[in-house]
């Protein structure tokens, strides 16, 4: 016969923390990562970045039934490690929606500070992908590569939300969490600044522009985040960063003289 001992803690030591970081970023963002970094090598062998594309979401199928299942199967299991540090969290004793500021207790804030960061951010990201193009070191994007049937949009927007939240959740209130613990004396800056260069690592594959871009953003979202303590604001301009690209980067771009 067994029985529950309600009073078993898990353990909290830095080894612990360093391992169970380890597991989450190599089942997510840390293996995102090594393959953005190999594909960028395979890219640097086949010719000039300039002269090659980098399609983001490519149909999995040629039957239509059989594409949004596939789509849909790769956000679900890509969520995977978000619902895993909520988890984690959750077993340490703590409330992990409002430890990360993944709420609705500020929604209006939260709202204005996230459009604020998109259009920041959407600015900049322009900026970069133009000079990044014209350096010869950034691919040509192609967001998505899907048609133009009607299912498509809501896929899309799904995979935006997607992004947010895994890039957001994991890599920012999770990460910065954990590395607090690990190294309780370390510099915020640090933290920020590993975080960002792990984010730029994983866009290496649509190029150096895109990587140098994200690692810009990065250090934006991360002092954002130690200066509020919330992740919503980040989920939610993350969320729209990627909608407008998904759906209407060409327009973009040619609204602003970018090819």
């Amino acid at each position: 016969m067994t029985t529950t001992d309600s009073s078993v803690r898990l353990p909290t030591s830095r080894r612990f923390f360093v391992w169970e970081v380890a597991v989450v970023l190599a089942l997510s963002l840390g293996r995102s990562a090594v393959y953005s970094v190999v594909a960028l090598a395979e890219r640097l062998t086949e010719g000039a970045l300039g002269e090659q594309q980098a399609t983001l979401h490519s149909a999995r199928s040629e039957l239509a039934v059989f594409d949004v299942v596939y789509q849909l199967l790769d956000i679900l299991f890509a969520l995977v490690p978000v619902v895993l540090v909520l988890y984690i969290v959750w077993l340490h004793g703590q409330n992990p929606f409002r430890r990360f500021g993944f709420d609705l207790r500020r929604p209006v804030s939260d709202t204005l500070l996230g459009i604020g960061l998109f259009v920041l951010i959407g600015a900049g990201t322009l900026v970069v992908y133009g000079a990044g193009r014209s350096a010869g070191i950034t691919a040509e994007l192609i967001p998505a590569d899907l048609g133009d049937e009607w299912w498509n949009v809501p896929l899309l927007l799904l995979s935006a939300a997607r992004h947010g939240l895994i890039e957001e959740i994991v890599l920012i209130a999770y990460v910065f969490d954990r590395f607090r613990r690990i190294w309780p004396r370390t510099s915020m800056w640090v933290i920020i600044v590993a975080a960002a260069v792990l984010r730029g690592c994983y866009h290496l594959y649509q190029g150096i522009g895109p990587g140098i871009g994200n690692l810009l953003m990065g250090i934006i979202f991360g002092w954002i985040y130690t200066r509020y303590g919330r992740v919503m604001p980040l989920v939610i301009a993350h969320f729209l960063l990627d909608a407008v690209a998904f759906l209407a980067f060409p327009l973009v771009m040619g609204a602003v003289g970018v090819r």
